[in-house]
């Protein structure tokens, strides 16, 4: 269990409300939560984010998120496989889900891990096939993690070139680009979409703050301090969504706690919502309670549907939102 705060101090999605609609001259068990992505049909706009693997309890995670995914017909994704890149007895903790029939499977390498460092092994190729084999995944994450490098004593911070190294990949696999905590602002949707990646996870400030888990992580005062000053960095998730979501297709994550987020993330441009932290919880607590917080989801994204008279997907897009707070001075 989770047992200290990492979160960003704010939470964005709360500066964002959504028309109410007294007449919806709707029926609430004829509202669709159907959608497309990645030419894939999925019953509900929801990724469960990539966010486990590589120790031994993960593989009952993932057991757990991938049956939930492969019944309620969303997207998964999984944590970063460079774990059992390097160390194959772990690709068990991931391919756990390669048999399920999970509507759209997202595989996770970092960039950094492109990018000689100076020591340890440079991922290509055929890395990046390794992953996506290991689940059987229909498009392969690079995900974009500097801000958490940076803080680690560890840290991997060489960066020069990683556009090129993506571009290498994305010209012979379907490859989608994945920050994680920081956000993306346009011109790096538009760098991302040069270099042939098909679509964005924006994994924006507002949720897990990974600069703050390296700051508990860390063993000495400047690298403590680093994650501290740098826990709130980053561009918020709405705002990264609002920045590129008429460059490619969008996958929201970062902060999105309740149904109600996941409409507002789609009102101002994302196709799907990504969920990670509040969706972990209730997977290590077990299969039931986990498929009790996705049934909340969506029920709650329905009742919102249902009081902005949205009967589909397409419908919501079309509705406006009112954006207030520290948010309006992004957007």
């Amino acid at each position: 269990m989770i047992s200290k705060d990492t979160s960003a101090s704010y939470n964005y999605w709360d500066d964002i409300s959504l028309i109410h609609t007294a007449l919806p001259e709707i029926n609430a068990e004829d509202i669709s939560l159907e959608t497309e992505i990645f030419g894939r049909r999925i019953a509900a706009p929801i990724i469960i984010a990539g966010m486990t693997g590589g120790y031994p309890f993960a593989e009952k995670i993932n057991e757990r998120l991938g049956r939930i995914a492969e019944e309620f017909r969303i997207c998964m994704g999984v944590g970063s496989q460079r774990a059992a890149i390097e160390n194959p007895a772990l690709s068990q903790t991931y391919s756990v889900i390669k048999e399920m029939d999970i509507p759209l499977k997202i595989a996770n390498i970092g960039a950094p891990q492109l990018i000689e460092q100076g020591s340890g092994r440079v991922f290509g190729l055929d890395e990046a096939r390794e992953a996506m084999e290991m689940i059987d995944a229909d498009v392969l994450a690079i995900h974009l993690n500097y801000l958490q490098e940076v803080v680690q004593p560890e840290g991997e911070t060489r960066a020069k070139g990683v556009v090129p190294a993506i571009k290498r990949i994305a010209s012979s696999l379907p490859v989608i680009a994945k920050e994680t905590g920081a956000g993306m602002y346009r011109n790096d949707a538009l760098a991302l979409k040069k270099a042939g990646v098909i679509g964005l996870d924006v994994g924006g400030m507002s949720g897990t703050s990974f600069s703050a888990v390296e700051m508990y992580r860390a063993r000495d005062y400047v690298h403590r301090r680093m994650g501290e000053t740098l826990r709130d960095w980053g561009i918020p998730t709405p705002a990264s969504v609002h920045y590129a979501h008429d460059v490619l297709p969008v996958m929201a994550t970062g902060g999105l706690r309740t149904g109600l987020d996941l409409a507002r993330a789609i009102v101002i441009g994302a196709d799907v919502g990504g969920m990670a932290v509040s969706l972990l919880e209730p997977a290590m607590k077990g299969e039931e309670q986990l498929r009790t917080a996705i049934k909340t989801v969506i029920e709650e994204l329905k009742a919102v549907m249902l009081l902005t008279g949205s009967a589909d997907v397409r419908e919501l897009k079309e509705k406006e939102a009112i954006v207030h707070g520290r948010l309006k001075d992004w957007i």
